[in-house]
């Protein structure tokens, strides 16, 4: 019989993480729930934050991590260039609405939308994500 595992969170590198979790706070309309500093010899926007989501579709916890060699993926893909490796899907009850908002926030609406009920959008570190119906 295999080991119990149970998933608790996505873990995401940036770096600036304190300030991409205060990004996704705002726009998910929730608190950062837990910092730390940059450890010694780390820029100031070094650290760790963590956010948790809870909603119609459970709860979701995202961890935002300093990577002190980040690259920005580049959305869509290219050949030789950084690739995404992984995007957030959020759920929205109207599109316009919530791209409008995520704009707000600070996110930036792609030019390459490959789905008509879906937007990509960067967030402020560059990692793209999904706005959907």
């Amino acid at each position: 019989m295999p080991p119990r595992l149970q998933l608790t969170s996505v873990t995401i590198g940036a770096p600036a993480p304190r300030e991409l979790a205060e990004f996704y706070a705002r726009l998910l309309s929730t608190e950062v729930a837990a910092t730390e500093p940059a450890a010694p010899g780390e820029p100031p926007g070094a650290g760790w934050a963590q956010l948790r989501t809870t909603g119609d579709h459970g709860t979701v916890t995202l961890n935002f991590e300093y990577e002190a060699h980040y690259e920005r993926p580049v959305w869509p893909s290219e050949q030789g260039r950084q690739q995404t490796m992984e995007h957030l899907d959020i759920w929205v009850q109207d599109l316009t609405e919530a791209v409008a908002w995520a704009v707000e926030c600070g996110a930036e609406l792609v030019s390459h939308q490959p789905q008509d009920d879906v937007r990509v959008l960067l967030d402020p570190a560059g990692h793209p994500f999904c706005l959907f119906r």
